[in-house]
């Protein structure tokens, strides 16, 4: 005897971009779901309310749906979705207004229109941040790829702060005493090169690329390029100083040991040696260098009271000349409490490294 062919319980529900059908069918064989016509055809092997036999159902939709129906068989069910061709609420889901006696809600998951719109919004919200995030990158991407540039920028001012020092070092011991003379024409190119580009350094502490204060990197920049590029810069006289020797190797020694501890700080690695050296080197070297730049200006001052360099005269009725060396006067001062707030915050930075352990009470 064949099987009879009967009709299976189906549950329904909708989006506003799909439809969901529940056939309730399990051991489900041989499941043929196509759309043709916008009719959806259904005919399987399974066990439903009149026990194991072919089950089969037809429903001619509301409006248009894609003709490509996904589905998924389970142990008790077969699930179908059905994408509509026009993002939009139906009324109802068959063409005939009469709903089939086999056809009801599925209300595990029923929305009204306003429920649906209201998940809608919270895909399409979740559709953009996803995207947005891809667009930004991760923030373990964002984070290798800062890594990466600090390391990158640290390796540069190393690997230019370090030809200085060696250049310098191997000219002593060449031509001694004499080395002092021609610093300035030997080396000021890549002084120039490594002093714009710590411009760089200053910005990543004022955004947040690095935990760095502010005030004490830009007061280093503009200290330092203001004797690189305004004292020595612009007075051939100053370049042939021998002053310029000791500034330029004071400012190396303590950059060829801070940017390879900032370059293994990247790589997450602390070598005990370099850090001590890196918190413990500019105790000696940054007031010689402090020093070293104010011998530098103060021996400036005739020289640009010779020249009339960057002097001028106040307008009428005033006309009072007012030389340069007057704002060099007033740099000097400026330059020691540059040295005081800098000291100071590499003197925390040293404290919490090597602060003084606590001493255990026996």
């Amino acid at each position: 005897m064949e099987n009879q062919v009967l009709t299976p319980h189906v549950y329904w529900a909708q989006r506003h971009r799909e439809l969901y059908l529940r056939v309730e069918l399990s051991d489900v064989q041989n499941p043929a779901i196509s759309i043709t016509e916008n009719v959806l055809h259904f005919k399987a092997q399974g066990h439903g309310a009149k026990g194991d036999n072919v089950y089969e159902f037809h429903l001619e939709f509301l409006d248009l749906v894609k003709p490509e129906p996904i589905y998924k068989l389970t142990q008790r069910q077969v699930n179908i979705t059905v994408q509509k061709k026009v993002s939009q609420w139906w009324e109802r889901l068959t063409k005939q207004e009469k709903r089939p006696l086999f056809l009801a809600p599925d209300f595990d998951r029923w929305l009204d229109e306003s429920d649906a719109e209201m998940e809608l919004r919270a895909k399409e919200e979740e559709r953009l941040n996803k995207l947005r995030l891809e667009s930004e990158g991760s923030p373990e991407t964002l984070a290798s790829l800062r890594k990466g540039y600090l390391f990158m920028y640290n390796l540069v001012q190393f690997l230019g702060f370090s030809w200085i020092f060696v250049n310098l070092t191997v000219r002593f011991f060449i031509l001694g005493k004499e080395s002092f003379y021609d610093t300035f024409h030997s080396v000021a190119d890549m002084m120039y090169f490594c002093q714009m580009l710590a411009v760089v350094e200053t910005i990543n502490a004022a955004i947040g690329v690095t935990k760095s204060p502010v005030m004490p990197s830009l007061i280093q920049l503009l200290g330092r390029n203001f004797i690189l590029f305004i004292i020595f810069g612009t007075m051939e006289e100053m370049q042939n100083k021998a002053v310029v020797f000791f500034v330029f190797y004071l400012w190396s020694i303590i950059e060829i040991f801070r940017y390879p501890f900032y370059m293994l700080a990247c790589l997450d690695m602390d070598w005990k040696v370099l850090t001590w050296l890196r918190y413990t080197v500019w105790i000696p070297t940054y007031p010689l260098g402090c020093l070293a730049e104010a011998v530098s200006v103060i021996q400036s001052i005739p020289v640009f009271n010779e020249t009339g360099r960057f002097s001028f005269t106040l307008p009428y009725p005033v006309k009072i000349k007012v030389r340069f060396s007057f704002f060099l006067q007033i740099y000097l001062i400026m330059l020691f409490l540059g040295l005081y707030i800098n000291f100071r915050h590499l003197y925390k930075q040293r404290r919490r490294r090597y602060g003084q352990k606590k001493k255990k009470v026996h």
